[in-house]
Formats: structure tokens, sequence, C-alpha cells
């Protein structure tokens, strides 16, 4: 009989709650994944204007997930962005992006995407401390 990975689901009223059938987050084989987070506000549901400040506040959204499991965004080794207007907004999400992130910055694809109200939404994926052996 084969063994199966645990998987565990990472819940918190300090991000926006699951617009359908997904986790904000799920801990398995030692990494945290992220759902992708847009930059709704998790208590008034409010979008900032602007690809910076919406890009500040879903990275504010992925940190709650992350403490939940006592981690930070130190702890991410990937993420994934998509932004709704690609060639226009890179730089201003950047220049956001990199007020969360320091050396050595997690590796990133960003890609363009039909993102319908919102500017930006991201994914991340974190290792959990004490699991990085495992993997040697």
């Amino acid at each position: 009989m084969s063994e199966r990975m645990s998987k565990r689901a990472v819940h918190t009223p300090g991000a926006p709650r699951p617009a359908g059938a997904y986790s904000q987050g799920v801990v398995a084989g030692g990494f945290l994944y992220t759902a992708g987070f847009g930059p709704q506000d998790p208590v008034t549901g409010e979008i900032p204007e602007g690809v910076g400040a919406q890009t500040a506040q879903v990275l504010r959204n992925v940190a709650a997930v992350l403490a939940e499991q006592g981690l930070t965004l130190r702890d991410v080794v990937k993420v994934t962005t998509h932004l709704q207007h690609l060639k226009r907004d890179f730089a201003a999400y950047d220049a956001a992006y990199r007020e969360f992130f320091s050396e050595p910055c997690p590796v990133r694809t960003t890609v363009g995407s039909d993102l319908m109200d919102i500017l930006v939404e991201i994914d991340v994926v974190a290792v959990v401390p004490g699991t990085e052996g495992a993997f040697r």
C-alpha cells in the first residue's frame, strides 16, 4: 500500500475569504502554497486604486496566510504574479513589490492575464522552516 502525502488547509480572517471551492493556503511536503490573492481588503472588501497600492494590499493578504503558519515573506521561494496590464503596470508593480522582499528575492514569474476588476493577483510558495533537510 502506498503512502499518501498529508496536506493541511490554512485559513485566516486576515486575508479575503475564498470566492469558490479552494483554500487560502495548503501546507504539504514541507511547503505552504497560497491561493492567488487579489487586492481586496479582508474586512471591508474595498479595492485600492492603482497597481502599486493593489500590489501592497495583495502582499499583505499573502503575508496574513503565511503568518497563520508562523511564516513571513522571507520564507517565500516562488512568486507568481498576474497583471491586468503587463506592459503598462510592470514598473509600478515591481517598485511596490521591492518594498516587501529583500535579497535573496524569491524566483518570480509575471504574466499578463484578464483579471476583470483588479490589476494584480499573486500566489506564492513558501518553505516551512525545519523541512529543508528533507530534500537533500
